[in-house]
């Protein structure tokens, strides 16, 4: 098997680093949940697993139910498509033996697998050491270390604080208000006011706090608990932002091509 890039997690931040190595001509495999609880969905490749396929700024990716069906992923590949595969147990590393990997599921804590995986094993943000079980760590929280590529130690500690946006920040969060299955009334992009019910949990409303844009919110139908991130309103307003990458997606994405590029045993086979 040629070079291949195996990602731990769909969501936005993993999505901003799929997108960039996609673009910049690696084949990238996405590992994800059988029920993903991403928010920001419009961004984010994990959202092939419910709808078989999903766009993200002009990029295709495609969910494949069978991670052992390699026949299946290289076609996809072949496509110039990304497939996404339902994969909990991150069966690909046998199936496709990735020269890279890279855990992107932001779990801000000490990751289930080490640094043996593959060539070379990427973490992004807390919870990741490198030397410890990873060989580079991408710095996730946002300051002039965002996107850089740590080789030996580790990212900032989660601050459990969202990051402000126009002057709000842990109001930008929607948490669920008690454990149960999500049922959404309002649809990502559309406008929200200040006390506008977005979504409920077993008949208990989740409230906007103030005016902007529905930027992202979970399915629904699916089981949250409370506290538990279920949505995010954006102050600014623009629907626009709905459908694009982050920035701090694509900082660390570019983190993650320099980590690549920086090998070079790696730089050999790209370029061979």
């Amino acid at each position: 098997m040629s070079f291949i890039v195996a990602l731990r997690g769909g969501g936005d931040l993993a999505s901003g680093v799929a997108l960039r190595l996609h673009r910049a001509g690696l084949r990238v495999a996405i590992s994800e949940l059988p029920q993903p609880l991403t928010v920001r969905r419009m961004v984010s490749f994990s959202e092939a697993i419910y709808e078989g396929e999903t766009v993200v700024e002009g990029i295709t990716a495609r969910r494949i139910s069978d991670s052992t069906d390699t026949l299946r992923v290289l076609r996809v590949f072949a496509q110039k498509q990304i497939p996404v595969m339902v994969d909990p147990d991150f069966l690909v590393l046998q199936s496709l033996r990735p020269t890279v990997v890279i855990d992107g599921r932001m779990l801000k804590k000490e990751p289930d697998r080490g640094m043996n995986q593959a060539s070379l094993v990427i973490g992004l943000g807390p919870g990741f050491e490198a030397g410890l079980n990873c060989h580079a760590v991408i710095e996730t929280k946002r300051g002039h270390c965002m996107g850089r590529v740590i080789w030996q130690g580790a990212a900032e500690r989660d601050s459990g604080v969202p990051e402000s946006v126009a002057e709000h920040g842990s109001e930008r969060v929607l948490r669920a208000p008690r454990g149960g299955i999500l049922d959404a009334r309002a649809e990502i992009g559309s406008l929200v006011e200040p006390g506008q019910v977005v979504a409920e949990v077993d008949g208990q409303p989740v409230v906007a706090s103030f005016a902007g844009v529905l930027r992202g919110l979970i399915h629904t139908g699916l089981p949250v608990t409370q506290g538990m991130k279920v949505g995010d309103v954006d102050p600014r307003g623009d629907p626009v932002v709905c459908h694009l990458v982050s920035d701090k997606a694509l900082a660390v994405g570019g983190g993650v091509l320099e980590a690549i590029l920086s090998r070079p045993n790696l730089r050999q086979l790209l370029w061979t």
